[in-house]
């Protein structure tokens, strides 16, 4: 029998930028990459189209939470990027509810796209959540170990 806990089973993803902790997300969306393929017929070749890969893309990656104390942090990097864009490197790591870290994944050339704070309407309270999209240009060997 396997003594392993589930790697599937993640609570949050706590998320950092250089040394900055921008605090745990519930939410993560987007980790990934894609191998950008060119198709080229071949004359005189009818049996296929030749696939070349060209490129690596990312996707942005999307992180949702409800609103907390680290909502601040969030609105201090965006703010920082007025003065001009600094690329910088980030950090996501997949925690499980007892605070061990299932993995990690390092960011390349992170910057903030988007930030979307609550709806706020008396008639139909809800749960205030906000959502950070970051883009990045690849990962990069994750710093830390296992918690």
């Amino acid at each position: 029998m396997n003594d392993q806990p589930n790697p599937a089973t993640t609570v949050c993803f706590l998320v950092s930028i250089d040394d900055q902790e921008l605090g745990a997300f519930t939410s993560c969306e987007g980790l990934g990459a894609e191998v950008v393929l060119e198709q080229r017929e071949e004359g005189g070749n009818n049996t296929h189209v030749w696939q070349l890969p060209t490129r690596l893309k990312y996707p942005n990656i999307k992180l949702g939470r409800p609103i907390t104390g680290d909502t601040e942090k969030v609105a201090r990097w965006f703010m920082s990027m007025s003065g001009g864009v600094t690329r910088k490197t980030g950090q996501i790591a997949a925690m499980t509810a007892e605070g061990t870290v299932v993995a990690r994944w390092g960011l390349a050339d992170v910057i903030p796209v988007r930030w979307s704070g609550p709806s706020l309407n008396p008639d139909s309270p809800k749960i205030a959540t906000e959502t950070v999209e970051i883009a990045h240009h690849g990962f990069l060997e994750a710093k830390g170990g296992s918690n």
